[in-house]
């Protein structure tokens, strides 16, 4: 009700279409017996793709008849051609809290800067007389085999930026035969996403401090499928994300006011939250106080359970866990003896796509040093934007590549069919440039040139 009287004091800036919409989603959301079929919305999994909401109108209706599949792939092609397209179609479709959240990084976002600019720094040279061939982006990774040398990375609370985000993504990695990290921050549990699970789930964990929570942690995500267990270091706090805050977004997510006019504006987002209410992180709910207050905008209840690991932490980690094991968040070659030691199975180079630390490097830049340190194979992230990034990685030392923003940005653009969508674009975008640098195979890729 509370929503339904702070629109009518906003009716002059808001419109009626995106007053209904949201009208809609709030009885829905009371009534789960009536889906958005019944409006005649394109609800999510249903197997539309990326139907348009008109403001002036409301959602539009769909056809009668479906446009044969490949034609709708065309039409996709010619209208999101590359991510940025998909990016700027995701800023349109969410309000601008949900935005800020994914989008933004720390400080001045200099970090986040320094990551574009260093990949644009690094070039390939093109070759010629190689004739018509198809490139293999085929690779194995601690002994799994993969179609393409790129995953899903961990991203907390995906459900914030689309309902059911971290099924949708597990399920388009099991099609695609890709890993999918799901973060511990997750809108959703590890048990919640067993049946969308494929053969290469990952389990990235943000490290609890209390034994006993730490050990049922690990127990769930094995119990529950993932085979690999990812632990990041370079969270040892809570970074400012200033960007973020300024936006409004608090923990946990409460729709005040502010926030509700911008709910009101995107009526496609609206619908989807309809179906399942606001996230919250539901890993949490087992250990959590069920009253946790108010935290920091850029902290959540999971602080208040973990810790800052040490080296005896991550050899506990190693005796209890018995699959692979990865180290997230490395940019000092001089860790990576240590690592090694401790009976690490992959380290992952990143800087958390500058969300934590303004002033570190640009990943990519730190890449080659930890190659040279460290004969572990390397996982690299922060800043990739397209397959011609994902080459770079590659040439600079990675064995894995993978990315974390640009899974949502699809995903917000064009709903269940986006990472499907993405997953096509990024192998086409990697065989082009492979073919103009004569590379067969990811072993053929050239050595890096510096440009500029």
């Amino acid at each position: 009700m509370i929503l339904h009287h702070y629109l009518a004091l906003c009716k002059d800036a808001l419109r009626l279409a995106a007053i209904n919409t949201v009208a809609h989603a709030l009885h829905i959301n009371q009534n789960p017996a009536r889906c958005p079929e019944a409006i005649g919305v394109c609800a999510p999994g249903d197997g539309c793709i990326g139907q348009e909401v008109s403001r002036e109108t409301g959602p539009r209706p769909r056809d009668s008849g479906r446009a044969p599949r490949h034609k709708a792939a065309m039409d996709l092609d010619s209208r999101y051609p590359g991510l940025t397209d998909l990016k700027q179609a995701a800023q349109r479709r969410l309000p601008k809290f949900v935005w800020e959240y994914l989008d933004s990084g720390t400080g001045s976002e200099a970090t986040k800067a320094r990551n574009r600019v260093a990949l644009d720094a690094i070039g390939m040279m093109p070759s010629i007389l190689h004739g018509e061939f198809a490139p293999d982006l085929s690779t194995t990774f601690l002994g799994q085999s993969f179609p393409a040398p790129f995953g899903i990375a961990p991203v907390g609370m995906s459900g914030l930026i689309w309902a059911d985000a971290e099924g949708h993504l597990a399920r388009s990695a099991a099609r695609n035969g890709i890993p999918y990290c799901m973060s511990t921050a997750a809108s959703q549990s590890p048990e919640d996403i067993t049946p969308a699970l494929g053969a290469h789930g990952w389990y990235q964990l943000y490290p609890p401090r209390d034994e006993e929570i730490r050990r049922d942690m690990l127990a769930r995500a094995r119990d529950a499928g993932f085979t690999t267990l990812v632990l990041t270091v370079d969270v040892p706090v809570a970074s400012r994300r200033e960007r973020q805050t300024r936006s409004g977004l608090r923990q946990p997510p409460k729709l005040t006011p502010r926030l509700m006019a911008q709910v009101a504006i995107r009526p496609a987002w609206a619908l989807t939250m309809a179906r399942r209410g606001m996230p919250w992180m539901r890993t949490f709910d087992k250990y959590a106080p069920s009253t946790p207050g108010t935290l920091p905008p850029t902290a959540h209840v999971g602080y208040l359970l973990r810790t800052s690991p040490d080296r005896a932490y991550l050899d506990w980690l190693r005796r209890e866990w018995d699959g692979p094991l990865i180290v997230k968040g490395v940019l000092r070659p001089e860790d990576c003896a240590g690592l090694e030691e401790a009976g690490v199975n992959a380290i992952w180079v990143s800087n958390h796509a500058g969300r934590q630390f303004d002033g570190a490097p640009a990943a990519i830049d730190m890449l080659p040093l930890i190659r040279e340190a460290s004969a572990l194979p390397l996982i690299f992230d922060s800043g990739v934007e397209g397959g011609l990034d994902i080459l770079r990685a590659l040439t600079c030392g990675a064995d894995f590549v993978m990315l974390g923003r640009a899974w949502h940005f699809a995903l917000a653009a064009l709903g269940p069919q986006g990472p499907d969508y993405l997953f096509g674009m990024l192998c086409k975008d990697m065989i082009s440039n492979m073919g103009q640098l004569g590379a067969r195979n990811l072993r053929e890729i050239p050595k890096p040139v510096a440009l500029g």
